[in-house]
């Protein structure tokens, strides 16, 4: 199903690779199985994955994975059975071992500037695609001037942020565009409002982040010398100023996360964008004490992020395989409005759903690596985003999972 017409050349090279792919013996091997959100992810493929789905958990730890087998079995007896694959972030051999196994490999392993090249490498040579969580901005760029050639050549189709970031942002623009007329310059902004909290790893992931503005930067630049110039259309995500956002009746304040990037990149490759397209993100507050509280506390963690003594002390308060109770996950709600303007016309829409981080985060997740291994898309290669590669068949099973794309009002 395709969502537009791609502005630079994604299209997959035809080749053996994909015979080979469908003739593989799993549609899904998931890395980093045994994590806190690991676990979510697998629990939700075993109650949701379609009958005859043949998958395998995959890490470093046999002993972990026997256990979370036995758990899964109880859901499913059949699962008793489910293959494990040991393989380790460090050990490209047992990487590429998995890979050539499997039509998807779905990981969960980071921080992904740490633990991620070794097997997006291993993916992009073997024409193996591969989804994550990722949230970070210089991995994706790295992994862009390192691997996306190479997985052009071989159909791979490497998608990150398949998770809360920044699957509702990245199909919720979309979403919105489809609503607007076509041809015209485009206005679409987007406000993210959640009162969810956070695991081990998450914590790990951006404090990672914060440390690395200088190396962040670098790669920026240096996929901006390899990307190809886009030509005959203007698309932009600018980084805007706090602002009181009368359209909702909230305070406006500039979310730095990963999200507008990716949002820009599926408008680059989408004609459905128009001919000129900006988008900006926001986090929604509505009370300015509470607004000015949280610049001040992202600018402390961020601050403190540069000292290795103080990024210790933060990443001690919840560590990597912690996080919150399920309990405190069934309480957890998000809501991103989008405001879209164009062509005399404007809408409103919504994406919303429970728990963001984890359990949501676990629908989003499954659910793309179940449409890459088997819906009918477009004919993408390389690193691509969930609405290039994806667009209306993932936004489709999300909605039958639950998460709400819904038209407010228009215009």
């Amino acid at each position: 199903m395709s969502t537009g017409n791609e502005q630079d050349d994604r299209t997959a090279a035809p080749g053996e690779h994909h015979t080979d792919r469908a003739e593989r013996p799993y549609d899904i091997v998931l890395f980093g199985a045994t994590g806190f959100v690991g676990v979510l992810i697998a629990e939700y493929l075993a109650t949701h994955g379609p009958k005859g789905l043949r998958w395998a958990l995959a890490g470093r730890s046999t002993a972990k994975l026997e256990q979370l087998r036995e758990r899964l079995a109880g859901i499913d007896a059949d699962l008793a059975e489910l293959p494990l694959l040991r393989a380790d972030a460090d050990d490209s051999a047992s990487l590429r071992e998995i890979v050539r196994h499997a039509r998807v490999v779905a990981t969960t392993v980071g921080p992904y500037i740490m633990y991620g090249q070794e097997l997006v490498a291993a993916c992009a040579d073997a024409g193996t695609d591969y989804v994550d969580l990722t949230g970070e901005p210089e991995f994706i760029d790295l992994t862009y001037v390192r691997h996306d050639a190479r997985a052009r050549e071989t159909g791979a189709r490497l998608v990150h942020a398949c998770g809360f970031d920044s699957v509702p942002h990245d199909l919720g623009a979309l979403f919105t565009v489809q609503q607007l007329p076509e041809g015209v310059p485009l206005r679409v902004d987007g406000f993210v409002r959640t009162n969810a909290t956070f695991s081990g790893g998450t914590l790990a992931s951006a404090l990672t982040a914060f440390s690395r503005g200088r190396q962040m930067a670098a790669a920026a630049r240096d996929r901006r010398r390899h990307e190809p110039r886009l030509t005959g259309r203007r698309v932009d995500a600018p980084l805007s100023a706090p602002r009181y956002a009368k359209e909702l009746d909230a305070w406006a304040l500039p979310l730095p996360t990963v999200d507008p990037q990716i949002v820009q990149r599926s408008a680059r490759a989408l004609e459905r964008y128009g001919p000129d397209f900006r988008y900006r993100h926001y986090a929604a507050v509505k009370h300015l004490p509470v607004a000015l509280g949280g610049v001040a506390a992202l600018g402390a963690v961020a601050g403190a992020a540069q000292l290795p003594a103080a990024r210790r002390w933060l990443s001690d308060r919840v560590k990597p395989g912690e996080g919150p109770s399920e309990e405190r996950r069934a309480k957890s709600w998000f809501s991103v409005r989008f405001v879209g303007d164009g062509g005399g016309r404007r809408v409103y829409t919504e994406v919303s759903g429970g728990d963001p981080g984890y359990g949501d985060t676990a629908k989003m997740f499954a659910e793309s690596a179940l449409c890459l291994a088997f819906d009918e898309l477009p004919s993408t290669s390389g690193q691509v985003t969930t609405a290039v590669a994806m667009g209306d068949a993932l936004r489709e099973r999300l909605q039958g999972a639950g998460i709400r794309f819904r038209v407010a009002r228009g215009g």
